[in-house]
């Protein structure tokens, strides 16, 4: 026993000074000559983390895995900064590379963090999570009866992703009602159709439902078919989009704005600022007047485009002011497999709006209540169900559509 604790403690004493030298070289390779007291100060904390793995090492119950300890310790870390940084471990990371490919196994739900509780940013149209109800703003308490306090944003994706066919049970609390909603979905492969478009009378109407790959080339060819038909004026419907691809809210506005101008810009504490311009003419004509449609289920991409059009003067903004999720997070691969996604800046509109938290103000406020757009969603389905295929619009229910087209038909008059 004696010979296999002094065993456990040289090896550990060696992985701590290990550890301690290569802190100790960052510090002194980050940190200013002068600044000693936050040298100090640091490097206490950091002896205060190898003290209690030392502990838990030597008086755990059973024996602990090394590396369980530390991807822990790593989750835990990430997760306190924000509610978009996070650990991957090896399955983990495999699995988070097939998100921005357009067809991955689960409900169809963007989640943030919000009190510690797992949040709906939005459910993505024709998903299983758009049919069974589940709305913006809904907050995940359980899943399969589990209690999410506190679960990372990670842990969360995890248990709600599955084979799928197989069920998951979630427990919602929404605005306005008065007891938890349970709600079981069954999980799918999730094909994500990113752009729809439909002409009413002489306005065009297109939906981008998430940003991905070759979502910009499906608007250029959805724009060129409307202009074929005639059309004089345009509907952007970013409601309920959740974003996705940087890349691909640049191409997006690219499509309006014309050559030269500023989109976005990222800025950090140690990244430097990165500017984004559009590069190509202008598909839409500078004439024609377009209305974005956003609510509190449009974030990231979405607010990007949304926040160029508005700076411009190209757009007309109405609805509800969009959800406020703008930061960048870089993915740092590991040498075990493993990767840290990490939050490094925040995003800018052209006019050096901070839209992260703050969302994206519309121009016109139109506000569409809980009852009603349920009734819409409850319409649409049964239309489906009658078999009417393409994009169904319902202006007589929905309010923020009609404004919509109030204010084209009197531009295009």
């Amino acid at each position: 026993m004696i010979v296999k604790r002094s065993e456990l403690m040289r090896k550990f004493k060696v992985l701590v000074v290990i550890i301690l030298t290569f802190y100790t070289g960052f510090l002194l390779g980050t940190s200013k000559a002068d600044d000693v007291t936050k040298f100090d100060d640091e490097y206490t904390y950091f002896r205060l983390f190898a003290d209690v793995v030392r502990i838990i090492k030597e008086n755990y119950v059973e024996e602990p895995s090394t590396k369980k300890l530390i991807y822990g310790a790593l989750n835990g870390m990430l997760h306190s900064l924000d509610p978009f940084s996070g650990f991957f471990d090896p399955d983990q990371y495999k699995e988070f590379r097939t998100e921005t490919e357009g067809s991955f196994g689960g409900v169809g739900i963007e989640i943030g963090m919000e009190k510690g509780r797992p949040i709906v940013i939005s459910p993505i149209e024709g998903t299983p999570a758009f049919k069974a109800g589940v709305r913006p703003g809904d907050i995940i308490i359980e899943i399969d009866g589990e209690d999410t306090f506190q679960m990372s944003l990670l842990d969360v994706v995890k248990k709600i992703r599955g084979k799928p066919g197989t069920e998951v049970e979630l427990t919602l609390i929404r605005k306005g009602e008065a007891k938890p909603i349970k709600v079981k979905i069954k999980r799918a492969i999730i094909k994500i159709e990113s752009v729809k478009y439909t002409k009413i009378d002489n306005i065009g109407y297109i939906k981008i439902v998430q940003f991905q790959e070759a979502t910009s080339r499906e608007l250029e060819r959805a724009i060129a078919k409307l202009e074929e038909e005639g059309i004089k004026s345009l509907i952007l419907d970013l409601r309920n989009n959740p974003g996705g691809l940087l890349s691909e809210a640049v191409n997006v506005a690219d499509l309006f704005l014309g050559p030269d101008k500023l989109i976005v810009y990222t800025k950090g504490r140690g990244e430097e600022t990165r500017r984004y311009y559009s590069q190509r003419e202008a598909l839409v004509p500078e004439d024609m007047d377009i209305v974005i449609l956003i609510n509190k289920g449009s974030a990231s991409a979405s607010e990007i485009v949304t926040g160029a059009l508005q700076d411009y003067g190209r757009a007309h903004i109405v609805g509800e002011k969009s959800f406020g999720k703008a930061s960048v997070q870089n993915i740092i691969p590991l040498e075990d497999g493993s990767a840290i996604k990490l939050t490094v800046a925040y995003y800018y509109t052209p006019k050096g709006r901070l839209i992260h938290k703050k969302g994206i103000e519309p121009d016109i406020v139109v506000e569409l209540d809980q009852e009603t757009a349920e009734k819409i969603a409850k319409k649409v389905r049964e239309l489906k169900l009658q078999g009417k295929n393409g994009v169904i619009l319902l202006p007589d229910l929905d309010v923020q559509l009609k404004r919509a087209m109030d204010i084209l038909k009197k531009k295009n008059v």
